[in-house]
């Protein structure tokens, strides 16, 4: 039965077939994942090996965990399963989701009644930014 096994401390630039010859010397090595940065495709610096056989992968954890590869120490565990994540919407605030305007302090967009910024004859508008600029 095949034995998969995390593996972090990859150097950036270690490819497939290194990590395959590092981990061939414990045994037959199935397939090799490092995992990558989605938007700039760059590895993480850790990734996945799958042994063949369960005493081979035990045999890469005694052997290469703690070892030196490419100028960083490999630290070589298990896998285990990943655990079922809930979505959870990134609202913040609250569960009636309600958007819209800031009625002042920083960030948001309040309404204005003066100050220094626009143009015409300043009565009104929104501005970016925080604090009141005027007649509050």
């Amino acid at each position: 039965m095949n034995k998969r096994l995390f593996v972090a401390g990859l150097p950036f630039a270690a490819t497939e077939d290194e990590i395959k010859t590092q981990f061939s010397q414990a045994g037959v090595v199935v397939s090799v994942t490092i995992i990558t940065d989605k938007f700039t495709g760059r590895s993480k610096g850790f990734g996945f090996v799958e042994m063949e056989k369960e005493e081979e992968a035990e045999k890469a954890i005694k052997t290469l965990h703690d070892t030196d590869f490419g100028g960083r120490k490999l630290v070589v565990a298990e896998a285990k399963p990943m655990e079922k994540r809930e979505f959870t919407p990134r609202s913040g605030g609250g569960d009636d989701r309600r958007g819209g305007y800031s009625s002042g302090g920083r960030g948001g967009f309040a309404p204005r009644s003066g100050g220094s910024r626009g143009g015409g004859d300043r009565r009104g508008g929104f501005s970016r930014g925080g604090g009141r600029s005027g007649g509050y």
